[in-house]
């Protein structure tokens, strides 16, 4: 297996794709217009936050647990420190589109989006969830990137990290819409997934898995269903407007009341069995999601 190549600057990306540096921090690069083809098995990881559509593949990209095929259309959004590994050649169309937006962290500092970046989960999706954009909307981010390149072109002062980063966040909030929408268009699907974590948080709570494993976590459901937690947890909150963790809890919380309503136990014995190491920290989620302490909520019932 080849070492990973790391990408520390936006400087060394450019000149992968012999593309010229006219910013430290961000970069626009028109794909169709590039040499960038790479040797199979080629790792690569960056320090900054990468955007790309394409309708092509010079190289198919595996990323996560499976291979994404650009030729469908896709926009993958990848956060820094994730690893890329570039597989055997495919041919390239001749109607070759493609665009890549590469930001370091430091062009957010002291910025309103830097505190908002946590909120675009999508950076942490596997390419299988990739966002597949309609005409219109292939169109709309086409133009923000166009903005973005076009203000690279001018001379920086003080304006340039203001307007970039504002072009930046506008692009970013679109791509919320448009997996919005496609959490919307695949409900049938969705809807079946949904089914599938009830179906395993109600077999797990009933199962000794809570004895021997503790608590399931969000990436547990997510493996079990071939997501990444960060989609699962965005559909179940589309779905029913609850997250992964939420669902969980809620499990937990049921199964909390039967046995209180069910048993002498303590609310110690009671919490060591559903997999809590701290008592104290059951009892603070029970109250949390009840409005009761555990021992007060048997007393009312």
């Amino acid at each position: 297996m080849k070492p990973i190549i790391q990408l520390q600057h936006i400087a060394e990306i450019n000149n992968f794709v012999n593309n010229k540096t006219n910013h430290p921090l961000v970069a626009v690069v028109d794909f169709s217009k590039t040499d960038e083809y790479l040797e199979e098995g080629t790792r690569l990881s960056a320090d900054f936050y990468t955007i790309m559509f394409k309708n092509y593949c010079a190289n198919k990209v595996r990323y996560g647990r499976q291979s994404i095929d650009f030729q469908e259309g896709s926009l993958i959004c990848i956060a820094p420190k994730q690893v890329l590994i570039m597989d055997t050649e495919i041919e390239k169309r001749k109607d070759m589109m493609g665009w890549g937006l590469f930001f370091h962290p430091d062009l957010l500092r002291g910025t309103s989006l830097a505190a908002k970046m946590k909120d675009y989960t999508f950076f942490n999706y596997e390419v299988s969830e990739a966002l597949h954009l309609s005409d219109k909307e292939k169109q709309i981010l086409f133009d923000c990137v166009q903005k973005i390149a076009s203000e690279l072109q001018e001379n920086i002062d003080n304006h340039s990290q203001n307007l970039i980063v504002s072009n930046i966040e506008l692009l970013l909030n679109y791509c919320a819409r448009y997996y919005g929408r496609q959490f919307i268009t695949r409900r049938s699907n969705n809807n079946s997934i949904v089914l599938q974590i009830e179906k395993l948080l109600n077999e797990y709570f009933k199962s000794t898995q809570l004895k021997e494993s503790g608590l399931p976590t969000v990436k547990y459901l997510a493996d079990q269903v071939n997501l990444s937690p960060g989609y699962l947890s965005d559909l179940l909150k589309k779905e029913t407007g609850m997250n992964a963790q939420d669902h969980i809890h809620y499990h937990l919380i049921e199964e909390a009341k039967n046995i209180l309503l069910s048993s002498n136990q303590s609310v110690s014995e009671i919490a060591y069995s559903l997999g809590f190491e701290y008592p104290q920290y059951f009892s603070k989620l029970f109250k949390l999601k009840t409005g009761h302490t555990p021992n007060a909520y048997r007393t009312l019932n």
